[in-house]
């Protein structure tokens, strides 16, 4: 099924989330992301919550529960701290979206905290694009978003490509767990 039925299907629905792991256009990131380590899975999946991070600083002025999760969550990849510091910050960014009333910020808010559970598990790092892509319809609304949710479904392969390419010419540090 093409992805605008899916989502189409999902919003007649009522389903707040537009798409899932099984979603056809997910397929290839899926497999990408399979052949992926971790710390590419990480890099990768920070990148896109920064972005996403961004644009929630300039909707809610001093809040700061998604920063201070991407902050903990660069922390926790690095081995300066703890996961349990680290999940408690991840929550509180997830908390944020019972919070507000946009539909497209509660998916932002979703799609940055488990961008940062990434650093648990690779596992994890699809969840971004499931709640970003979410985010991008209810901004565009499902018939002015193709050219929206195309462009980004390419950002997040070339992106992806980007990291694994260029993975040792990263200069910081990674905690152990992350490069088993």
């Amino acid at each position: 099924m093409y992805w605008k039925e899916e989502a189409a299907l999902k919003l007649k629905r009522k389903n707040k989330i537009l798409f899932g792991k099984d979603s056809e256009c997910l397929r290839d990131l899926i497999c990408l992301l399979s052949r992926q380590n971790h710390a590419v899975a990480v890099l990768w999946a920070l990148e896109f919550a920064d972005r996403s991070v961004t644009e929630l600083e300039n909707k809610y002025a001093g809040e700061k529960r998604p920063r201070e999760a991407l902050d903990a969550a660069r922390s926790w990849a690095a081995g300066n701290i703890g996961m349990r510091f680290a999940q408690r910050k991840i929550l509180d960014c997830h908390a944020l979206a019972k919070e507000i009333e946009s539909k497209e910020d509660i998916a932002v808010c979703h799609a940055v905290g488990q961008a940062c559970s990434t650093v648990h598990t690779a596992g994890h790092a699809i969840g971004f694009p499931i709640y970003d892509l979410t985010a991008v319809i209810y901004k565009y609304g499902l018939e002015n978003s193709t050219a929206a949710v195309e462009r980004r479904l390419n950002e997040y392969e070339e992106r992806l490509i980007f990291h694994e390419k260029h993975i040792k010419d990263y200069k910081g540090q990674w905690a152990a767990f992350i490069l088993r």
